[in-house]
């Protein structure tokens, strides 16, 4: 009896991570419907997912190359190669629940023009997997200034609104490429909601040094995304800028007070990660060059 499909695309940018994106693509291929195309974007030398996909045997399974390697460039080069216009994405070191499929094909099809994103839950030592998400009631932040509503690695769109707005903006390195999207989807006026049946699990996988490291890219990220709308004289990211610097003084009160160890604590990246970023950031996209922060990308020197 043949399985049902649903006319959607998931996209997975990969890294020279066989062994998790292995995984990822066996959840996938447990969903029940099963999604009617999967497009791997590999960014690692050499295409070493190539041969995950054959292990696996996920027929509707396709591999892309896409360099120089950058997330927010492998996810608009996933978009743009996907055949569907609903699109699903999903990291590779994550694993997806067996209705995963089901449930967003549902709900993009309730609300097509809308973004949805869903739970992240810790596998593994929570302490060893960032960017979780637990909130488990309905959300819709359309209408909300926000940039912490979406993480794109548990996400559905529709490719050609998000490819429209310029898709996510390859400059901001080396993290932090969805907040900023985030925060543009939502200025432009557009729906973005949390559908807490949506879940996949996040594994853990760093140690705690590449943790520390990533805490200090993500702001570093954040620091990028802050400097290019100042830039444009946004000022909305002043009281971004203030709300990260408070949760870093926290950090250090609960590193004081408490004994929290850096490495588990996200927000202790923040005053180097966002000093970087302001730095890099103002170089990128400051005021004597004109672009348009609305779109992704864009530079219209």
């Amino acid at each position: 009896m043949a399985r049902a499909v649903a006319d959607v695309s998931v996209v997975i940018p990969t890294i020279g991570r066989p062994h998790l994106l292995r995984d990822a693509l066996q959840s996938l291929s447990r969903c029940e419907p099963r999604p009617a195309e999967v497009v791997v974007v590999d960014q690692s030398e050499g295409m070493v997912s190539a041969p995950v996909l054959d292990e696996v045997g996920l027929g509707v399974a396709r591999v892309v190359a896409c360099q120089p390697p950058g997330i927010a460039r492998a996810t608009n080069y996933g978009l743009a190669n996907a055949a569907h216009p609903i699109v699903l994405r999903v990291d590779d070191d994550c694993t997806v629940r067996a209705d995963w499929v089901a449930v967003a094909s549902r709900a993009m099809e309730e609300d097509p023009d809308a973004m949805i994103s869903g739970r992240v839950l810790p596998a593994g030592d929570p302490r060893l997997v960032p960017s979780t998400i637990l909130l488990e009631t309905p959300r819709d932040y359309t209408g909300d200034v926000d940039n912490a509503a979406l993480y794109s690695g548990n996400m559905g769109c529709p490719r050609d609104a998000v490819l429209n707005m310029g898709g996510f903006d390859e400059r901001i390195v080396p993290a932090a490429s969805d907040g900023e999207f985030c925060y543009r989807w939502l200025r432009a006026g557009r729906r973005l909601r949390h559908v807490p049946e949506l879940v996949v699990w996040h594994r853990a996988w760093r140690t705690p040094e590449e943790l520390e490291r990533q805490h200090i890219e993500y702001y570093q990220g954040l620091g990028m995304f802050y400097a290019k709308h100042l830039a444009a004289r946004d000022m909305t990211m002043l009281r971004f800028l203030l709300r990260d610097c408070y949760q870093g003084l926290r950090s250090l009160y609960a590193a004081r007070v408490r004994g929290v160890e850096r490495w588990t604590d996200e927000r202790r990246g923040a005053f180097k990660g966002l000093s970087r970023g302001l730095c890099d950031g103002w170089r990128q996209f400051g005021p004597w060059r004109r672009q348009d922060p609305s779109k992704g990308g864009v530079d219209l020197r």
